[in-house]
């Protein structure tokens, strides 16, 4: 017979999972509008937490009335809720109509270059997010793309490579 292979949750994967649901609890619980509804305990709970654990979506129910999959829906509908923790650095590039009439495309291939992405999304190891947008509100200095929130205007491939490069560091 082959050994147990079935991985064990110990003392300290258990209060972990506890902690971690005392936390979505806390972020569903700790609204203070007049109605709270399904949205709105999803966006406390990835103010609080990140992103949206599995485990978030069954509390919300629970707490709404709503059923898995309506909460499901909701969470899954919206670009900006992650359901995975965040990774450190945040990449975004403008593909709206100023940005990619001059260049947009051959920023995001140089992103994409330096980053070892084939779309947008996380790289592997845990160090960037990719989003493409569709403003970032500079349309005066395009093509405009951000790292961690900082704006680079009139980016050429070669700058969006050497501010991933610098990120990286």
């Amino acid at each position: 017979m082959p050994p147990d292979v079935t991985p064990k949750i110990g003392p300290t994967a258990e209060a972990e999972s506890e902690a971690l649901k005392q936390r979505i609890q806390s972020a569903i619980e700790s609204q203070k509008r007049p109605t709270v509804t399904v949205l709105s305990s999803l966006l406390a709970i990835a103010d609080e937490i990140g992103f949206i654990p599995e485990e978030a979506i069954e509390l919300v129910a629970s707490h709404s009335g709503a059923t898995i999959n309506a909460v499901w829906g909701v969470a899954s509908f919206y670009p900006n809720f992650r359901f995975s923790p965040a990774t450190e650095h945040m990449v975004e590039v403008c593909w709206g109509p100023s940005c990619h009439l001059v260049g947009a495309t051959e920023i995001i291939g140089a992103v994409l270059g330096e980053l070892g992405l084939d779309a947008e999304g996380d790289t592997p190891d845990g160090v960037a997010t990719l989003k493409l947008n569709t403003c970032l509100g500079a349309c005066s200095q395009a093509p405009v793309m951000s790292i961690d929130h900082r704006l680079m205007g009139r980016i050429t491939p070669d700058g969006a490579s050497s501010g991933i490069a610098a990120m990286k560091c």
